[in-house]
Order: C-alpha cells, then sequence, then structure tokens
C-alpha cells in the first residue's frame, strides 16, 4: 500500500510474480538453513538466538536492502558482493518494480543463491547426517 501512495509502479506479469516464488522460497531456504547450521554448531536454544541475531543484524546491513553496494566504503561493498541477501533484495527489486534495472542480472542472483543454499544444506549434513534424507 505504501508503495502505491509513493508511486512506485509494481510489475504484475504473470513470469515475474512465479519468479518472485522462486526466489523467495530460495532466500528463506538459504537463511533458514544457515539457522540450522548455527543450532548444529551451538546446540543450545538460548545461544542460537543470541549468535543468530549477532549474524542477522549485520547480514541486512551489509546488504543493498537498504542503500546502493556503490555508496558503500571499498571493505563493506566486498562482503555486501558475498551477501546472500543482497542477490535476494536485487532479483526482487527487478522483479516486482517496473523499471528497474539488476545490478548483477537475474540469472546471476538465482545461481548465487542456489550455490550458497547447496553449500549450506551440505554443510548442515556433514554437521548433522541425520537432518538430511
Amino acid at each position: 500500500m505504501l508503495a502505491l501512495l509513493l508511486g512506485v509502479q509494481m510489475n504484475w506479469n504473470p513470469l515475474a510474480l512465479v519468479g518472485v516464488v522462486l526466489i523467495v522460497m530460495l532466500g528463506a531456504a538459504c537463511f533458514s538453513t544457515f539457522s540450522v547450521v548455527i543450532a548444529c554448531l551451538l546446540k543450545t536454544r538460548e545461544r542460537v538466538m543470541g549468535i543468530g541475531q549477532v549474524l542477522t543484524m549485520p547480514l541486512f546491513f551489509a546488504s543493498n536492502a537498504i542503500y546502493p553496494i556503490s555508496f558503500m566504503p571499498g571493505w563493506l561493498q566486498v562482503i555486501a558482493r558475498v551477501n546472500p541477501l543482497s542477490y535476494t533484495v536485487d532479483a526482487l527489486r527487478t522483479l516486482m518494480v517496473t523499471g528497474f534495472a539488476s545490478v548483477n542480472g537475474l540469472p546471476l542472483d538465482f545461481a548465487v543463491m542456489i550455490a550458497i543454499t547447496a553449500v549450506l544444506v551440505a554443510l548442515a549434513s556433514r554437521l548433522y547426517p541425520n537432518i538430511v534424507q
């Protein structure tokens, strides 16, 4: 609703909406698996919650969710380029906002999210073999 009030033109193309669903599912799988890896390493709920917050907040601020990567200092740009949230946000903006051009390109956004999710799933299955069956 806020986007409409601000005059943001949304893309209602059915193929774009399918892409939105896919990237949201990839992002959810990626960050859920990230949480599972943390849980496998820490073993207690209190530690998982604390460390999870300590890691999640910097991932958000070190992404392009708030401001463009080009505005960041060089060292933060490096972190933003390996941050999966940057690729998720880039894909969502490209698919949802009319006239927004992808910084990385949609194929790269999807490829990075698939690769990072696959690495995290492999890591989680090594840390806790019974989790992935």
